[in-house]
């Protein structure tokens, strides 16, 4: 029973839906940041990213950092900038990219939820990374960037968001990098009340992007638990801001890896090991994109290469059979050397979201080999999570992006 609750959201104004809108704060470097909010009073991620504010080189967890996003905040919602829904309501979330479309609801997921694991995660978080979003959140008293969640699909909340979508959306635009965003809102109380209805029957909602926002968010919440002993459990800090889709809305890219060694290997010699663990076919110049499962393409000396996993590599373990675990375990650690991709700095990570010549890119500047994967589906991140089990680092990369600032959940005025 997962319990998925409407809330009153601040969001902005129709007219300054676009100016305000932002790119999750984690994508940016400070540089990138910095640059970004250059000459733009509107954008969220001045909020988001509040050292920006200050002169580069600035403590960006000093206190009055915090302070600052809670301040400008806080004006703009004094100057009218956002508006606060007058009920609570549930959100029917479209992102089209590249004519594809995939829509989710905006809603608050249970702490409790999480705590008794109906929520699942697939991946750990570290302590650094949490700290900085549990004082935004908690200083602003507010969670500015949704988890994105999913779940498996229910039709009758299936025909509650197509009847949200016949009406005109209060948002319908297209940001800078091409991805258009809509927003309906449903207020109307018997549909909020059937799907919250509907939602207590899905036994378990999963994270697929956000884990460090949602760790943080959950943090908080116990903070303001302790603070306040005498809690009912229905005050907004137990609930964190969520956009749920169902399983066959999303779309994973895949998440390639690039070497900067080959670990005392000449090419021949490295050519002649990974032919020993994978069947090796040469590709040529032409870029090798993987077209299913078990299949990897290695980019090297200027040609590219299809590697095939044998049926017998694969275990029935969830983590064990995903491409990235297989190629970590057969290629990565035996051949390379790479024990710990997390730590080792011999390796680096490419979103396919920049595309194979990215790969091709790396490996004529400060690489030595590349490897193109094949997207971890969907259902696999779900057997992971329910196992109880972590997937390797770096094994989805979701696109495209929820924004930040068209949903606020204020956890306490």
């Amino acid at each position: 029973m997962a319990d998925i609750i409407p809330f009153r959201a601040i969001r902005p104004r129709r007219d300054l839906a676009s100016k305000i809108a932002a790119l999750p704060y984690d994508v940016y470097s400070s540089e990138e940041a910095r640059g970004a909010v250059q000459n733009d009073t509107y954008t969220f991620l001045r909020i988001d990213r509040p050292e920006t504010q200050f002169p580069e080189g600035y403590d960006m967890y000093a206190p009055e950092v915090y302070e600052k996003a809670k301040d400008m905040l806080q004006e703009m919602i004094q100057d009218g900038l956002f508006i606060e829904e007058e009920q609570r309501a549930y959100y029917v979330y479209e992102l089209v990219m590249n004519g594809r479309s995939q829509v989710g609801i905006g809603a608050c997921a249970s702490v409790d939820d999480y705590d008794a694991e109906v929520i699942k995660k697939h991946e750990n978080t570290r302590a650094d990374k949490e700290a900085d979003r549990i004082r935004h959140v908690d200083v602003c008293s507010a969670q500015t960037g949704p988890i994105f969640l999913a779940y498996r699909r229910r039709e009758a909340i299936e025909q509650e968001v197509q009847a949200a979508m016949a009406k005109e959306p209060v948002y319908d635009f297209t940001a800078q990098d091409q991805v258009t965003h809509r927003l309906w809102v449903i207020d109307d109380k018997e549909r909020v009340e059937r799907i919250r209805q509907e939602f207590l029957k899905v036994e378990a909602i999963y994270i697929a992007d956000g884990h460090h926002r949602c760790a943080s968010a959950v943090r908080v919440s116990r903070k303001r638990r302790a603070e306040h002993p005498d809690y009912t459990g229905a005050e907004e800090f137990n609930y964190f801001l969520s956009v749920l889709f169902p399983d066959e809305q999303l779309m994973i890219m895949d998440y390639n890896r690039v070497v900067n060694s080959l670990n005392g290997y000449g090419v021949d010699e490295f050519l002649e090991k990974v032919g020993e663990v994978f069947y090796v076919e040469e590709v040529g110049a032409e870029a090798c994109k993987p077209q299913k499962k078990g299949e990897i393409g290695m980019y090297l000396h200027d040609r590219w290469y299809r590697l095939r996993v044998d049926e017998a590599s694969y275990t029935g373990d969830p983590v064990e059979d995903l491409d990235v675990a297989v190629l970590q375990r057969k290629l990565l650690e035996p051949i390379l050397g790479i024990v710990d991709p997390k730590v080792d700095d011999r390796i680096d990570f490419v979103g396919g979201i920049r595309g194979l010549q990215e790969l091709e890119r790396r490996v004529h500047t400060d690489a030595k080999v590349a490897f193109a994967m094949y997207p971890t589906d969907i259902h696999e991140l779900f057997a992971v999570s329910d196992a109880g089990k972590l997937m390797p680092p770096k094994s989805t990369w979701f696109e495209p992006k929820l924004r930040s600032g068209i949903l606020i959940h204020r956890i306490e005025q």
